[in-house]
C-alpha cells in the first residue's frame, strides 16, 4: 500500500493559487508599464524584475532571509509591530513562489501588451475613451489569451519551486512542504521509491500541462492579434463621443 502525501499535493496547489493570483495583478499594471512607457532606469528596472529567473533560487530564498527573517530589514520591524513571523511560514512558501514566478508572467504580459496594437488604443482615446477605458475595455481583451498564458506559467512554476522555498520557509510537514520538498524528503528514505515516482509524476504531468495551456494561449493572442475583425469589434462595443 503506497503512503501518498496528498497534503503536500494540496499544499503545492494552494501555494500556487496564492502565487498567481498576487503575481497576476502586479504583473498586469507593471507589464503595461514596461510596454508602453520609457523611462529613465527602464533596463535596470527589467534587469532587476529577471533576476530570479536567472540567480540560484537558493540565492533567492537567502535574501528573502535577510530582508524578512526576524532579524531582517522588514521582517524584524514588522515582528516588533505586530508579532508577525514571515520566515518559516505558510506565507513564506507564498512569498518565495511569487518573487520566483514573477519573471515569468511579467515576461509572458508584456510581450502581449506589446503585440496590441498602440494605433488600436489611440483611436480609442480619439472616440472619447480616456487612458483607464482604453486599457479596459481595449488593451486588456485583447492581451487576455497572453496574460492568461503567463498566469498558467507562474502556477507551474510555483509548483516546482524549490530552492527559494526550503531557504526561506523550511520543510515543514502540513506547513511548507510543498510537492518537491516532499519529493526531496521521500528520496532520503530508503524504499520510498514508489512513492516519490507518483510525486514526480504528478510533478511532470501538471508542468506538462501548463505548457501545453500556455503555447495555446500564446497562438491564441497571436492570431488574435491579426485578426482586422477582432479590432473592429473591440471599437465597435464602446461607442465613445
Amino acid at each position: 500500500m503506497y503512503s501518498i502525501d496528498y497534503n503536500a499535493i494540496w499544499l503545492s496547489l494552494k501555494v500556487a493559487v496564492y502565487t498567481s493570483v498576487i503575481a497576476l495583478p502586479l504583473a498586469v499594471v507593471i507589464g503595461y508599464i514596461l510596454a508602453r512607457k520609457e523611462f529613465k532606469g527602464k533596463i535596470l528596472l527589467e534587469a532587476i524584475l529577471h533576476l530570479p529567473m536567472v540567480m540560484p533560487p537558493v540565492t533567492t530564498g537567502y535574501l528573502l532571509l535577510i530582508v524578512f527573517g526576524v532579524n531582517g530589514f522588514i521582517g524584524k520591524w514588522l515582528f516588533e509591530l505586530t508579532g508577525i513571523k514571515l520566515a518559516f511560514s505558510f506565507a513564506a512558501a507564498v512569498i518565495a513562489s511569487v518573487v520566483v514566478s514573477f519573471p515569468l508572467i511579467i515576461r509572458s504580459v508584456k510581450v502581449a501588451m506589446e503585440m496590441v496594437d498602440a494605433n488600436l488604443e489611440e483611436a480609442s482615446k480619439s472616440l472619447g475613451a480616456s487612458p483607464v477605458q482604453t486599457f479596459i475595455n481595449i488593451t486588456l481583451p485583447l492581451a487576455w489569451p497572453g496574460i492568461l498564458g503567463g498566469f498558467v506559467l507562474a502556477f507551474a512554476r510555483s509548483l516546482g519551486e524549490f530552492g527559494a522555498t526550503i531557504t526561506f520557509a523550511g520543510n515543514i510537514a502540513g506547513e511548507t512542504r510543498t510537492l518537491p520538498l516532499a519529493i526531496y524528503s521521500k528520496m532520503q528514505v530508503p524504499g520510498q521509491e514508489s512513492e516519490t515516482f507518483i510525486l514526480v509524476a504528478f510533478s511532470v504531468g501538471i508542468s506538462l500541462v501548463a505548457i501545453v495551456l500556455s503555447e495555446y494561449f500564446y497562438r491564441k493572442k497571436k492570431k488574435q492579434a491579426g485578426s482586422s475583425g477582432t479590432i473592429k469589434s473591440s471599437l465597435k462595443k464602446y461607442p465613445f463621443k
